[in-house]
């Protein structure tokens, strides 16, 4: 059972990336054209063109919002956002996050003075902390991603630390120790090759959190501008028509709930195939 599961959370996350990619080419609408006609569509109803430039009838596939806009418009590209910003934030904390945790594993000092500050990170919520970093710095795509990684780093810290404590007890490294070998040179060809496992595993996992805090930082109006389509804005904006137009919410919030369990669920898969624990079980 848990093949299928992994098989179609692939498929999944791979076609979100390829909609936030061709995202020109499955929809030429604007996601921010305001259309005062076309308001609070429900799905597949067509579109009344008459007073639009583009007279060709088309349907509203997912419906569209109290201001007219198209919401299959926006959470295709919506599926950019939250695809770049995951990968950035994934990217640059794992990153900043390996050489601290390599300079934290090898010198007992610098561990002493990072670790604590890890440590402070780590003791408030994630979405506490984001949020107040988002209200010092102000909203934007950047500051998203700014705030986004210093709340993840602490976490890759923690694992390359950890490797690194446990891998240069071992016989290879002393006898490479005891050689004469640069410490540059036995963290990154001795020390560092033993932490590409976990890493890989907690990199999926930082990118779903990513994604996520993302849609609730804009949720809360803290995150990108409301003139970016985002999943998250697309939320906010329905949540005044809830139950009416139940439409405007369930159908961007799917797309995020879909997309983050996916990335979960590989990184399952994952961890599952490089831990060796489990590759003994299963022989």
């Amino acid at each position: 059972m848990k093949k299928p599961i992994l098989t179609l959370s692939y498929a999944i996350v791979f076609a979100v990336v390829a909609m936030a990619i061709c995202s020109p080419i499955l929809t030429s609408i604007d996601p921010n054209f305001v259309d005062p006609f076309n308001r609070n569509l429900s799905p597949l109803k067509p579109v009344n063109t008459a007073f639009l430039e583009d007279k060709s009838p088309r349907l509203a596939i997912f419906g569209t919002d109290a201001l007219g806009r198209d919401i299959f418009a926006r959470i295709v590209y919506g599926a950019q956002t939250s695809i770049l910003i995951g990968v950035t934030v994934t990217v640059v904390s794992v990153l900043i996050g390996t050489l601290l945790g390599l300079i934290c594993g090898s010198f007992k000092t610098a561990d002493g003075i990072i670790m604590r500050i890890m440590d402070g990170l780590m003791a408030i919520p994630a979405i506490l902390l984001a949020i107040a970093l988002m209200t010092a710095i102000g909203t934007g795509i950047w500051t998203v991603i700014l705030a986004i990684t210093v709340v993840e780093i602490p976490r890759v810290v923690r694992v390359v630390r950890s490797v690194v404590l446990s891998v240069r007890e071992e016989p290879y490294v002393e006898a490479a120790i005891s050689l004469g070998v640069p410490t540059p040179r036995l963290l990154l060809r001795h020390i560092l090759p033993n932490a590409v496992g976990p890493l890989t595993v907690i990199a999926t996992f930082i990118m779903s959190a990513a994604i996520l805090l993302e849609a609730t930082l804009s949720f809360l109006g803290l995150g990108m501008p409301q003139n970016v389509p985002t999943w998250g804005n697309t939320i906010a904006e329905g949540r005044t028509l809830f139950q009416i137009y139940p439409h405007n919410i369930w159908i961007p919030a799917l797309f995020l709930s879909l997309t983050v369990l996916g990335v979960n669920v590989i990184g399952d898969g994952m961890r599952d195939t490089l831990d060796p624990r489990n590759a003994s079980r299963s022989r």
